[in-house]
């Protein structure tokens, strides 16, 4: 392990952090994680076993991503967000015994470049969360969710589009597309997705 700037966190020693990550009080990371450069872990949060975490991405406050999550990079998790591991959760077997790690295999949420997930979002496992798509606070994801969709609510549901931004796509002055009211970015609409117009 390098050094990382650690305000009291809790390090494995076979986690890989960077020392340009920060990781903050009361914040776990386990064993085999790995975090990218430039990351911010707050206080509270909690980082599983083997964890991937991309490069500049924000884990706020009380967070849980359970293993085996995958972070692509600029991946924001909101305070209190949980990304689950268990398809079906039980704490014992049919005979009642205390199940053991080799009892049960973890399945876990994938989230793409630029994500973000907000404050109290459950994504429930295994699904898998598209680059740019922003979930609304509060939001159980029980689905796959495309890139640059916006969606909200329990079950959440798609409600719209969003840029790189996370602003809202408008429709475009041509039929088919949406444009970024931020940053001008155009999106052709396909049958369920929008690819981002390379100009």
């Amino acid at each position: 392990m390098n050094s990382p700037l650690i305000h009291r966190g809790d390090i494995a020693d076979s986690a890989q952090v960077p020392a340009s990550t920060t990781v903050w009080d009361h914040a776990q990371v386990r064993e085999r994680a790995v975090i990218g450069p430039d990351c911010i872990i707050d206080r509270g949060a909690y980082i599983g076993i083997a964890v991937i975490v991309g490069k500049s991405c924000k884990t706020q406050n009380n967070a849980l991503i359970y293993e085996p999550a995958q972070l692509g990079d600029g991946v924001f998790i909101g305070p209190a967000a949980v990304l689950t591991n268990d398809l079906r959760p039980r704490a014992v077997n049919l005979d009642l015994t205390r199940k053991t790690l080799g009892d049960w295999r973890p399945v876990g949420v994938t989230v793409h470049d630029g994500a973000s997930i907000g404050a109290g979002a459950v994504c429930v496992a295994p699904i898998t969360i598209g680059a740019w798509a922003m979930i609304g606070a509060g939001s159980v994801v029980l689905q796959d969710v495309p890139s640059h969709a916006l969606v909200v609510g329990t079950p959440a549901r798609q409600i719209g589009w969003v840029g790189r931004t996370g602003t809202r796509l408008k429709p475009d002055s041509v039929k088919g597309f949406l444009v970024c009211p931020d940053t001008g970015i155009r999106y052709e609409m396909l049958d369920t997705a929008i690819t981002e117009i390379i100009s």
